[in-house]
């Protein structure tokens, strides 16, 4: 009996080694669970319901415990399904005794589901903020994922999860509308860390790579850090608004075709406030055509409707919340050929600050106010630094262009919005002009006023500018108030090709950019002397007096008159309300072309004395003018000449650019002397007697548009009262021996 019973122990033992090896090794498929595990998924949630088949269950007496293994497991919550591909645990026997929670573990390999599935599935057992942001941004896609989710002791996951998986065709919605689509990635998230690889995506049909992005859990917030990168594509204006839209605000861009890879990273906190954005890019760009939105600018003509062409330029590009910093390098087009450029710009709290380097050796550059051009054909480069603040002027620190020998320097030059000149440093310029002479003149601030000093230096358009611009005070008008007074000391200074100035000296003063006071004096190679002076009065009168004992370099700049030689001039003005009255005298001095004087003497058939005017020209002893300005009407109450040949008088007006209205008289000194002679006893007197045929006379009108004038001649047989009146003033002022005749 007891044999048996050992024997009968002794077979139970092994078979139950048998059983317990079986179960531990292979395990056996029972439905016999499946309402433990249904009740125990339902102790986890009770919003969530497991929908299973057979169970696979593997012995783990190590662990005094149970291994549960279920394929194609569907989990139900809130009307949703999840499909599991298979789902195992560990199961507790002694929780089983106890009636305790016994799974402690959960190993998950799902299919693929809808990405917003998996979302909202998770947040049933884990409502965190970052879920809450996933489930709102994200949309579409599929997912499928490795879970390995730990519990606590009352059925709660324990914050040390793993989850790894694939994502594919998942759409990303922004908030402020820009969706990135077609994401492909794999992901890796742990204890609040959420990695994300080899990213693909597309947005605004440009296609992106992110090797690595990663989300680290802040509690508070969330720190995102990656990198992305971008194919060769053409991007609008409207992407680049994203991450820079102030500094780009007034940037018209065009035919933009880059590529980049950038390093980022931000703070995003639970209201989905980003901060601390930071972009740190290298940017390849092919091509791309910029035009500055400002109405001054556009107005510079350029043979590309004022776009700039860039192209093949290395770019870094450091984007902050409150800065941008950009560096690069590469080529520009303006006109016909490519050029050199590099470039540095940064924007820090509103403050922009550049410089930049180009290349003009390919370019025209035409400086008429200095007589100064450079061909296509020889080098030359410009450098420019400043800075710019919101809605304040624009300051340059330096500008300078430089040529073979030639360099044109100007330092802290500030402008207001409309480009006046608001103050400036210095301006120093040495260069050789077109007519090849050497320049060299410093202006300098010193304080309030300013100072110009020159050893040699070429004023032929530069000075007529100053004292004879067009507008009050001529050159102020490029100032935005210029309250200063300006020293000139000028060596020598050339007024024309050969005509100079020694020790030119001046001292100007302006109020409000108006022209005070100004005194100027200098002297001619001949040792004769000009003199100008303004004075404003007590009655806001402006007086000017010129007085030039060399009148040629003067007049020679008048285009309708031409072989001017030798005079003195006078001119005296007086301007009040922009309303002026003013008087100019010139004498002895020789013309040898007027073309309007000459088309009067050929048609009033006086063809010798048009002959001896393009000849060896016509000598006049006084020229004198009486005229006076309002706007843009200049009224020419009198202009009266007298010479050995001829003599004329003249009045009428000249309305800016659109017409001239000129009538007058003309008389050849002959007839003129024949009829003085005529006077009874006034003529004997003065020119003795000569005998004549009568009087002679031409009267004449000019008028039309100054590029189309009309000429008519009339002879007269009477001159007229103030003619003679004039003449016989002359004769008397000048006091004309008289000769008897016998």
């Amino acid at each position: 009996m007891i044999r048996i019973l050992i024997k009968f122990s002794l077979s139970l033992v092994i078979l139950l080694g048998l059983l317990i090896g079986y179960l531990s090794f292979f395990g056996i498929e029972t439905n016999s669970f499946n309402k433990l595990i249904q009740e125990e998924v339902s102790k986890s949630n009770e919003n969530v319901n497991a929908k299973l088949e057979k169970v696979k269950i593997l012995l783990n007496l190590s662990r005094f415990s149970i291994n549960l293994q279920a394929s194609d497991v569907d989990l139900l919550f809130e009307n949703k399904i999840v499909k599991l591909r298979n789902i195992s645990t560990n199961y507790s026997l002694k929780s089983f005794i106890n009636r305790e929670f016994g799974i402690k573990n959960v190993f998950i390999s799902t299919k693929d589901n809808n990405l917003s599935d998996i979302i909202n599935f998770i947040r049933v057992y884990k409502n965190s903020a970052q879920l809450i942001i996933l489930d709102k941004i994200l949309s579409k896609g599929s997912i499928n994922a490795n879970l390995e989710i730990n519990f606590k002791d009352d059925g709660k996951i324990d914050e040390n999860y793993k989850i790894e998986g694939k994502i594919k065709g998942a759409e990303i919605n922004l908030l402020n509308r820009n969706n990135i689509s077609k994401i492909d990635l794999d992901f890796d998230i742990q204890k609040k860390i959420y990695l994300f690889k080899n990213t693909k995506a597309e947005f605004k049909e440009i296609k992106l790579s992110a090797p690595d992005i990663k989300i680290t859990d802040r509690e508070k917030s969330f720190f995102v850090e990656g990198n992305i990168k971008s194919q060769t594509d053409e991007i609008n204006k409207q992407i680049l608004s994203i991450f820079a839209k102030k500094t780009l605000e007034n940037l018209d861009i065009k035919n933009l075709k880059l590529s980049s890879e950038n390093n980022f990273s931000f703070i995003i906190n639970k209201k989905f406030k980003i901060s601390d954005f930071l972009i740190k890019s290298k940017i390849n760009l092919e091509n791309a055509d910029i035009k500055i939105n400002s109405e001054k600018i556009n107005k510079i003509h350029t043979k590309n409707d004022g776009y700039i062409n860039f192209k093949d330029h290395k770019i870094q590009l450091d984007i902050g919340e409150n800065k941008i910093l950009i560096k690069g390098e590469g080529k520009y087009l303006l006109d016909k050929e490519n050029e050199k450029i590099s470039y540095v710009v940064s924007n820090l709290n509103e403050k922009l600050d550049f410089s930049t380097k180009l290349d003009l050796n390919k370019k025209y550059i035409n400086l008429k106010i200095l007589d100064y051009e450079k061909d296509e054909t020889t080098d030359a480069s410009l450098f420019i630094e400043g800075e710019y603040k919101k809605n304040k002027n624009l300051n340059f620190k330096k500008i300078l262009l430089t040529q073979s020998k030639n360099n044109f320097l100007i330092n802290d030059l500030n402008l207001t919005k409309d480009f006046k000149i608001d103050y400036i440093s210095l301006v120093d310029l040495d260069f050789v002009n077109n007519s090849k002479k050497i320049n060299k003149i410093v202006l300098k601030k010193n304080k309030k006023n300013y100072q110009i000093k020159s050893k040699i230096f070429d004023s032929s358009n530069l000075l007529e500018e100053i004292l004879f611009g067009k507008d009050e005070g001529g050159i102020s008008r490029f100032f935005y108030n210029l309250n200063a007074g300006i020293k000139i000391e000028l060596d020598k200074v050339f007024i024309g090709d050969s005509d100079f100035i020694k020790n030119l000296n001046s001292e100007i003063r302006f109020k409000k950019n108006k022209l005070i006071n100004l005194d100027l004096s200098g002297t001619f190679i001949n040792n004769k002397k000009i003199n100008l002076t303004i004075r404003t009065n007590q009655n806001k009168e402006k007086i000017t007096t010129l007085f030039s004992g060399n009148a040629k370099p003067l007049v020679k700049k008048y285009k309708f008159i031409k072989g001017f030689e030798e005079g003195s001039l006078d001119f005296y003005s007086i301007k009040k309300n922009n309303i002026s009255n003013s008087k100019l005298k010139i004498v002895n001095f020789k013309l040898k072309e007027v073309p309007a004087l000459t088309k009067i003497l050929t048609l009033a058939s006086l063809q010798g004395i048009a002959d001896l005017l393009t000849g060896e020209g016509i000598r006049f002893d006084e020229f004198e003018m009486d005229f006076s300005s309002k706007k843009n009407l200049m009224t020419i109450n009198e202009i009266y000449s007298i010479g050995p040949a001829i003599s004329l008088m003249m009045e009428g007006y000249v309305q800016g650019k659109d017409l001239v209205s000129l009538k007058g008289t003309l008389v050849p000194a002959t007839t003129l002397n024949k009829f003085v002679g005529s006077i009874p006893v006034l003529g004997k007197i003065l020119v003795g007697k000569k005998t004549g045929e009568g009087v002679f006379g031409v009267s004449f009108k000019i008028k039309g548009p100054p590029k189309n004038l009309k000429t008519t001649v009339n002879p007269i047989k009477t001159l007229t009262p103030r003619f003679i009146t004039r003449t016989l003033e002359k004769i008397k002022k000048d006091g004309v021996e008289v000769k008897s005749t016998p």
